[in-house]
């Protein structure tokens, strides 16, 4: 998308199900499982680059040997610095004790991240700073194995200030508020609890101490910790843990809002956010690959057993639609024709605006991201000339010569690639009197493909959340060319409504769709209108979460979705702007045909799938009406 935001952030575990010997026997290296590791946080590098971590178990040490490693970079290059830290490890042990490198019990003992469980976390900051600190994974440590505790997740709760409340009334003091902190103490409260519940039943049957350390291990219930940890959860999660002792979890959120998929063989257990990074490090089909249903926690026992056990009852799935247009990678064979049939389903927009006249228009996207989108739009262009074609050609009389035929079928869609993004350029001048004439200049563009005040010029983009990058760069370059008229098309419906559960869009009067209705309600003389608004928002403030409505759907409601549209094209028309400008949006019909199964849409209709969600949409307008720039969560 034009606009630069931050979203969904990525996960990664791989369970190793037989002895690590195996492995080093089978591939004839230890680091089969960092290799497949690595390839996957690679595969999913679009969705974090704010940082990323990776830890490790090791399983059966004896007393004083350190189990457990992590390693986290907040730098531009994480991924690679966190695998050359690793390797490096494992190159002096091959230098120096070469005998030794393909022996596991000898590496488990001497070298770091020589285990068999593993998990690699890709972080996109949506709140809170960029400090090594932030970087999942999270370590809860003890001395006790079974009190060890590893979390990493993609999520963002809606609640956190009333979970950060039980710990405080169970006594704890937490260090801090973030949520990945505050779900962290909340799991490991209850691994607590059932550590001591098994101690105690162990001890009252006579067992020694030392022997219940091992039991607990055999017999600890995950189910039950996650099922007490989560009750009060609201949001979307994908949120992954380690025991120290050796089981592991993948939990998904009821709703199915975030992407988790895993496969299963008789050598891996192995967990993603994204279908196609482990189909293609796997090299396996599609229908090897199994989405963790919503509600469920896929739960691996430290002797194997792999089960999914349902956590939490299973909600209407409202999986994340920005996933398809944007978020996730366009190599999944869904979202590739999700992706196409959104750009197909914009064709009669299109050809409205530029009315009809496809031999004078000219077509292409920004940006690379757009480019499945703007397949599916081409394909309904050509699919409307064949058709319109047919039926004049069917209506020609015999007289007609082949050179009239051959005329009529020159006509094809003009795609060119019109805008190309230069990625050596960097905006360092901060002073908004200069910043905008160096914004404009972050695309270049290809001259000499449109005519002249003659040809249109349609510009797919996947989506307009702020319209910052569009008014102040795209639009103006455009111009440049002298179309006679530019058409941006978003393959999303308009962004209207703040997200809370993991997109960095928290305010709402960023929005240019909330921008564009607000400049109708004034235009209009309805400025009481807000007023009355506001005050229901203020009464209903203080509710409890379950018994808010949206209030900013009220607004929303005065006028049409084209109106708002057109008033967005207003607000983002450069003043110096020569062509004529149209922008053409998705509709959320349109949404909802080229994505069934991915009908999470509350960023475009103001329909939350959990109680918190009209929670922060109620308090965001608050904060706009008040002048208030803090986040809503």
């Amino acid at each position: 998308m034009s606009d630069s935001i931050k979203h969904e952030c990525g996960i990664v575990l791989i369970r190793l199900l037989k002895p690590l010997q195996y492995y080093c026997d089978k591939y004839g290296t230890p680091l089969y499982a960092h290799n497949k590791l690595y390839l996957l946080m690679q595969k999913q590098h679009n969705r974090g680059q704010d940082g990323a971590g990776v830890a490790s178990i090791k399983f059966d040490l004896p007393p004083g040997m350190q189990y457990v490693d992590r390693f986290r970079s907040n730098t531009s290059s994480a991924i690679s610095e966190i695998f050359s830290s690793i390797n490096e490890k494992f190159e002096e042990a091959k230098e120096n004790n070469a005998s030794d490198f393909t022996n596991a019990a000898w590496l488990k003992t001497n070298v770091p991240f020589s285990g068999e469980l593993f998990l690699g976390h890709l972080r996109y900051g949506t709140y809170g700073g960029n400090s090594i600190e932030s970087c999942h994974p999270f370590l809860r440590q003890n001395n006790w194995r079974t009190r060890n505790l590893v979390v990493a997740g993609n999520f963002n709760l809606t609640n956190v200030d009333e979970l950060f409340q039980q710990l405080i009334d169970l006594g704890q003091h937490p260090r801090e508020k973030a949520d990945t902190i505050t779900v962290m103490e909340k799991i490991g409260h209850f691994l607590d609890e059932e550590n001591d519940r098994l101690y105690n039943e162990f001890k009252d049957k006579g067992y020694s101490q030392e022997k219940i350390s091992s039991l607990i291990a055999d017999t600890i219930n995950v189910e039950t910790i996650l099922k007490n940890a989560s009750k009060k959860w609201d949001g979307g999660y994908a949120m992954v843990g380690l025991i120290g002792h050796g089981d592991a979890f993948v939990f998904r959120d009821p709703n199915g809002i975030r992407p988790t998929f895993y496969y299963q063989d008789e050598e891996v257990v192995v967990v993603a956010s994204e279908r196609p990074a482990i189909q293609t490090v796997f090299n396996v089909p599609i229908g090897s690959v199994k989405e963790l249903t919503p509600g469920c926690a896929l739960i691996i026992k430290k002797n194997g057993d792999t089960a999914e056990k349902q956590i939490i009852s299973q909600k209407e799935k409202k999986s994340c639609s920005f996933e398809r247009i944007y978020f996730s990678r366009g190599n999944d064979k869904d979202i590739y024709t999700e992706r196409k049939k959104l750009g197909y389903n914009l064709t009669d927009k299109v050809l409205r605006a530029v009315d009809g006249d496809i031999k004078n228009t000219v077509f292409s996207y920004i940006p690379n991201t757009a480019e499945v989108a703007f397949l599916g739009l081409v394909e309904g262009v050509q699919n409307h000339l064949d058709k319109q074609n047919a039926e004049k050609i069917a209506a020609l009389s015999i007289n007609n010569t082949l050179s009239g035929i051959q005329e009529l079928l020159s006509i094809k869609p003009r795609v060119e690639k019109i805008a190309i993004k230069d990625v050596k350029l960097r905006t360092f001048i901060t002073q908004d009197n200069k910043r905008d004439d160096m914004v404009a200049h972050v695309y270049d563009t290809t001259y000499g493909l449109v005519r002249n005040h003659i040809d249109n010029l349609v510009v797919l983009d996947d989506s307009i959340v702020r319209g910052t990058t569009l008014k102040q760069s795209i639009i103006r370059i455009l111009d440049r060319l002298h179309p006679k008229k530019i058409v941006i098309v978003s393959s999303a419906p308009q962004i209207r409504y703040p997200d809370c559960y993991g997109i960095d869009m928290a305010r709402l009067g960023d929005f240019i769709a909330f921008q564009a209705v607000i400049t109708l309600v004034k235009k209009s003389g309805k400025e009481n209108f807000l007023q009355e608004v506001y005050a229901f928002a203020k009464q209903q403030q203080h509710l409890p979460k379950e018994e808010i409505i949206n209030p900013i759907q009220k607004i929303y409601d005065l006028f049409s979705y084209e109106e708002v549209g057109k008033q967005i094209a207003e607000l983002l028309k450069p003043v110096d702007l020569k062509a004529e400008l149209e922008i053409c949006y998705q509709t959320v019909d349109g949404l909802h045909a080229a994505c069934p199964n991915h009908t999470g849409d509350w960023y475009f209709t103001g329909n939350y799938p959990t109680p918190g969600g009209n929670r922060v949409a109620n308090l965001s307008f608050i904060y706009y009406m008040e002048g208030n720039k803090a986040r809503a969560y």
